[in-house]
């Protein structure tokens, strides 16, 4: 126990000065990353290696796997590297027996002290939590990034990594997968042909089942036995400290508001990100939870409405979003809405199925004289009532196709041969209208923002959290690269 114990001392002393060093070096990365040509070509592909982009996966378990499968499937990828806190867990057990020969690492600091010359790019599939360390991290050594949604944690999270992004020059995209396919083009050329216009109202859900309903706490859990091949430090990251216990990892950490993001975070990106984006919608001026069942100062409310009121733009109105999360929390919607959008390309939630019983993911959109229906992720709007989409057929604009999946568009981004449908400029602040109203779930009291100097007004300790939980004090230096 004392030589482990001393070991991790000796460690941990190592990586501040390396991360010293790093901050101190920060401006020789602002010419932005050098491709790494050849390397390890692990993985079938057409492409010659010295042609592929070297991509360190950052989680490989569960969602992580199916980034890793996604990522090298575009045959533009070479794995250079695997990271994460359990390796010996039974989820990263499949993508290691595919790439046996890859190295591997619990740390991704000492994956960067080690490797960082070999690696082009970075794919993080982490705990929410989790994904702004490693993030900043990348980016100031110049490595292009691809990040699951939510970008990070908290609204100041997301403003430092949009502030990298521009200091570092790299490619970025977000996993809103959907928002490199049909849904992503159609609401563009609609906009661009007028068919969207004057929005004043949108009618956004997510009335799947989700892990923490049901669950009843009243403080956070009790400490258990760390798994031997678990490196809890690491997990925990940036975040507030709390003993292990198994009810916080493995995807249960979405139920807890020190981890996670809850259903909005979640899913608003996969539901109302083209229309935050091709409706310029911005940040809000108020989030009001006008109704929270089930409200915990630990987990998410096992309902949440939450009112998003958005400023005019320009000659654009003022628009109100909606948003609806629990099993019984349904939505009102209009007449000649007719069943909900069921993409079969869209993954199920993180633990069970998506519940087509009652309402599919989805959004109803009010613009000037139409009014729209959608699904989740990709799938594509459709005008309701269904005679007035008959009318209107003959005047639509025909629907481009994509050029590239999410994944092959972040890649040939970092070749310079295309730029991110979700960069970190479209996707920040999206993340940040979600982290807003996890605040307001979370303090249960309607927020008054002010965009311009980024504070909320009215509520002193929902402030206080837009910049998350001081981070403890060996990860403090991730708030200054």
């Amino acid at each position: 126990m004392g030589a482990e114990k001393g070991r991790r001392i000796t460690g941990r002393i190592d990586r501040r000065q390396f991360l010293k060093g790093i901050v101190a070096g920060s401006a020789v990365s602002v010419l932005g990353p050098r491709l790494v040509l050849g390397g390890a070509g692990r993985g079938s592909s057409n492409v010659p290696a010295s042609e592929r982009v070297n991509v360190a996966y950052c989680g490989i378990g569960n969602r992580g796997a199916d980034n890793v499968r996604q990522m090298q499937a575009t045959g533009l990828a070479n794995a250079v590297a695997f990271c994460d806190t359990d390796m010996g867990a039974p989820h990263t057990q499949q993508v290691l027996k595919m790439f046996p020969d890859v190295p591997r690492f619990q740390d991704f600091r000492k994956m960067f002290d080690k490797m960082a010359k070999d690696i082009d790019a970075v794919c993080i599939s982490t705990p929410d939590h989790s994904h702004f360390p490693i993030a900043m991290l990348a980016m100031s050594l110049g490595k292009h990034l691809y990040c699951e949604k939510p970008m990070a944690h908290s609204f100041r999270q997301i403003e430092l990594m949009m502030q990298a992004e521009r200091k570092y020059k790299v490619a970025t995209q977000m996993g809103n997968q959907g928002h490199s396919e049909a849904n992503y083009f159609q609401f563009k050329a609609w906009v661009e042909a007028g068919i969207i216009r004057n929005v004043t109202k949108i009618t956004a859900f997510m009335n799947s089942p989700r892990r923490w309903h049901g669950m009843k706490v009243s403080d956070f859990l009790p400490e258990e036995p760390i798994p031997d091949t678990l490196d809890w430090d690491c997990w925990i990251a940036t975040a507030e400290y709390h003993k292990y216990n198994k009810g916080y990892v493995n995807g249960e950490w979405r139920s807890w508001f020190v981890f996670g993001n809850g259903a909005l975070g979640d899913w608003g990106a996969h539901i109302f990100d083209t229309a935050h984006e091709f409706l310029q919608l911005g940040l809000p001026v108020e989030v009001d939870p006008v109704m929270l069942e089930g409200h915990n100062p630990f987990i998410f409310p096992q309902a949440s409405t939450l009112v998003f009121r958005f400023p005019a733009r320009g000659s654009q109105p003022p628009v109100e979003l909606t948003w609806y999360d629990g099993v019984n929390n349904l939505p009102p919607l209009p007449e000649g809405f007719g069943g909900g959008v069921v993409d079969p390309n869209v993954p199920p939630p993180s633990r069970g199925t998506i519940d087509t019983r009652t309402l599919p993911p989805g959004k109803v959109i009010y613009a000037e004289g139409l009014t729209f229906k959608g699904g989740s992720h990709g799938s594509t709007l459709t005008i309701i009532p269904e005679a007035k989409a008959k009318e209107m057929a003959s005047k639509l604009p025909p629907l481009p196709p994509s050029p590239s999946n999410h994944y092959k568009n972040f890649l040939l981004a970092c070749k310079g041969q295309e730029q991110c449908r979700s960069s970190f400029a479209v996707a920040g602040p999206l993340c940040q209208v979600m982290a807003l109203g996890v605040i307001a779930q979370r303090v249960n009291a309607k927020l008054v923002f002010d965009p311009q100097t980024r504070q909320i007004t009215n509520h002193r300790l929902a402030n206080e959290l837009l910049a998350g939980a001081p981070p403890r004090k060996e990860w403090e230096e991730f708030y200054r690269l």
